[in-house]
Formats: structure tokens, sequence, C-alpha cells
């Protein structure tokens, strides 16, 4: 709790007791900014999840255009 105290006395010498509460209140509006923007960005990562259906889990197709792993060994040649 001293800690606290300690940190009160030296922002309030360095800044002056006149600007305390006008810093108090811009930090109460870039928090509250802050968490608008967390809200905001959670929100577009909930419209573009599909929705879940209740069928089940499915497996992936491979993606094309990949070579399995017996194309890609080849044979050594020795010369």
């Amino acid at each position: 709790m001293q800690d606290w105290m300690w940190i009160v006395l030296v922002v309030a010498v360095v800044f002056g007791a006149s600007k305390l509460p006008d810093i108090a209140r811009n930090l109460g509006r870039s928090s509250g900014e802050f968490k608008k923007g967390l809200k905001e960005g959670n929100e577009g990562v909930e419209e573009t999840t599909p929705p879940s259906t209740s069928a089940g889990p499915t497996t992936a197709a491979p993606p094309t255009g990949l070579t399995s792993d017996a194309e890609q060994r080849r044979p050594e040649t020795t010369l």
C-alpha cells in the first residue's frame, strides 16, 4: 500500500495538483477507447467464424498440389 502512496506523491510533485484531474480524465477516456476497440475487434471475429454444425467433426481434404511422401523420395544415384 505504501508503494502506491509514494507513486501518487511523486506524480503530484512532478505534474502539480492542478494537472492531476486532467491526467485522470484522459486516462479514463483512453481506457474506455481501448475497451471499445477490443469489443469491436471481438465482434468482427465472431462474425467471420462459420456456425458449427451438430453433425460432428469432419476430416479435411488434403490440399491440392502437394506431392505425397512416396513421390518426394527419389532413389539415390551413385556416380
